[in-house]
């Protein structure tokens, strides 16, 4: 997650950035001014800059978040990982006549291929670091972290007979990745049209499904929030060519984030049209629910609890719904009533695609991937009035009385035990510790330290790996102000705590003497 955060605020920066060199919305006046221009112009290559080697920025992160210690070692073997890789792709492809100077739209029209077909082939290939290969986007960096990873996980602490001792250990993991991954390159080099051909037939199936595909695409990013996997399709759609595909200046950008922070950086080098199909993967379809309807859910859970219990409940759910409506991270509310109620999970799912859907239908170009008052403003707002932001408006503002009365109409008719209406409150609803006593309380609640094997967290989740389930207390964890448990297998266990998360990761680790 950790290109993700960078990203959305670099996001942040270019969104107004590009607004200020906007005349539309700040005049011609200072549209001319030079040294203004000149600084503002500057931010924008600078993120130009991060988004054009997010494949490098993955390859790290992925490794970093994969291995088991060492993680300094393992972001540094991954870096050489990834050049490694790409030159076994380029070595193979040189071997197979394919350069720079033969793959060119020109050299390919003189060879006989068609115009458009010429553009296509052309726009396999890459130069990435200065290494031409193929265009693997954001894939070709997880993939090479992914590996880059198995061997640090093995190798780290590998001890090498004392004459050669000197390359054991942690030293040894960046040398068996730079003799394993010019190999993997090379056999990617030869499975990769398969596998990129296949990509863009899914990705050529949800272009021609129109706004259906949003619906689908909306609607199951939901669903698999309670998994985890969510995060899975979102980077599938965000920078795979199943998002989309752009040309600009002969080079190919591939995923919805990837053409909408390119047309910002280039202003009108992309045709709206093109921008409008990346953004319905993007934040527009989560505006409405984010900003107005998870809100209004909030409300209902408020007004539906128990009187003796509405104080507590308030708290909660004014939290999350602050959090909801500014910064577009939801589950801390929605792990009020995923588990208590999968009526009220689908009901919530279903409008989320159905709002991505009619964004679609109403031509939004509202980008980034939060979807809270950031980015309408950012994104919407100062976009000016191509972005059609206002309809995001007029959607919330009718979500708002449907999640209302939809989600207080299921809580009391079917009796769902969202906060505050739990059947034993004695039981069920304990104590909350004091920030202090926290850190103790959430590694009692996980099995003590004995039984935890590995801690991390992402966004809103803390991750760990236990040894035992049956020792982890849902209801001890619960007391320590964590919104739900989820157990995703027989060792792993994620507690969601919403923003605060790293901060209360960082003491878990420290106190377990693993910060």
């Amino acid at each position: 997650m950790m290109p993700i955060s960078v990203i959305a605020a670099a996001g942040i920066f270019l969104g107004v950035a590009a607004a200020m060199q906007n005349p539309a919305i700040t005049g011609e006046a200072f549209a001319s001014l030079h040294t203004p221009q000149l600084i503002i112009g500057f931010i924008r290559k600078v993120a130009g800059a991060l988004f054009a080697n997010l494949p490098l920025f993955f390859a790290v992160a992925s490794a970093i978040g994969l291995a088991k210690a060492e993680k300094p070692t393992a972001a540094f073997a991954a870096v050489i990982g990834f050049i490694a890789m790409h030159v076994g792709v380029s070595a193979t492809l040189g071997a197979q006549g394919l350069t720079a100077a033969t793959t060119t739209p020109d050299a390919l029209q003189a060879k006989g291929m068609a115009q458009t077909a010429a553009m296509m082939t052309s726009a396999e290939y890459i130069q990435m670091l200065g290494i031409f290969t193929y265009n693997m986007s954001v894939l070709g960096g997880v993939i090479s972290g992914l590996l880059t990873v198995v061997i640090h996980n093995r190798f780290y602490t590998t001890q090498l007979p004392t004459a050669i001792g000197f390359f054991g250990g942690r030293r040894l993991v960046p040398i068996i990745t730079v003799l394993v991954l010019p190999l993997v390159g090379v056999l990617l080099a030869m499975i990769w049209p398969t596998i990129g051909a296949g990509i863009a037939w899914v990705g050529e199936l949800i272009g021609k499904s129109c706004q259906y595909g949003a619906f689908l695409y909306g609607t199951s990013e939901r669903l698999l929030i309670p998994t985890g996997l969510h995060h899975i399709l979102n980077e599938t759609v965000r920078f795979t060519p199943i998002g989309g595909v752009a040309t600009i200046n002969n080079e190919t950008i591939v995923g919805a984030l990837n053409i909408f922070n390119t047309a910002l950086t280039h202003p009108g080098s992309i045709p709206d049209e093109t921008v409008q199909n990346a953004t319905r993967f993007l934040a527009q379809g989560k505006i409405p629910v984010m900003m107005f309807g998870l809100p209004a859910a909030a409300l209902a859970m408020y007004h539906t609890a128990r009187p003796e219990h509405k104080q507590r409940v308030k708290a909660l759910v004014l939290a999350g719904a602050l959090t909801s409506f500014t910064t577009g991270i939801t589950e801390p509310l929605e792990f009020c009533f995923i588990f208590v109620s999968p009526v009220l999970y689908l009901f919530h799912a279903v409008l989320s695609g159905l709002s991505f859907m009619l964004m679609s239908a109403l031509h939004l170009m509202i980008g980034n991937i939060q979807g809270g008052a950031i980015d309408l403003v950012v994104f919407g707002i100062l976009g000016g009035s191509k972005t059609q932001w206002w309809w995001a408006i007029v959607l919330g503002l009718i979500y708002v009385p449907v999640y209302y009365y939809g989600f207080k109409f299921v809580i009391t008719k079917m009796r769902v035990e969202t906060p505050g209406r739990e059947t034993d409150e004695a039981e069920t609803a304990p104590q909350k510790v004091t920030a202090d006593q926290r850190t103790q309380v959430i590694i009692s609640g996980l099995g003590g330290e004995a039984n935890i094997e590995d801690v991390d967290c992402c966004f809103t989740r803390l991750r760990v790996r236990v040894k035992e389930m049956r020792e982890v207390v849902d209801q001890t964890l619960l007391s320590t102000g964590a919104n739900g448990v989820n157990r995703v297998s027989d060792h792993d266990v994620q507690v969601i705590y919403g923003p605060q998360v790293e901060k209360i990761a960082h003491e878990v680790k420290t106190a377990l003497g693993v910060g």
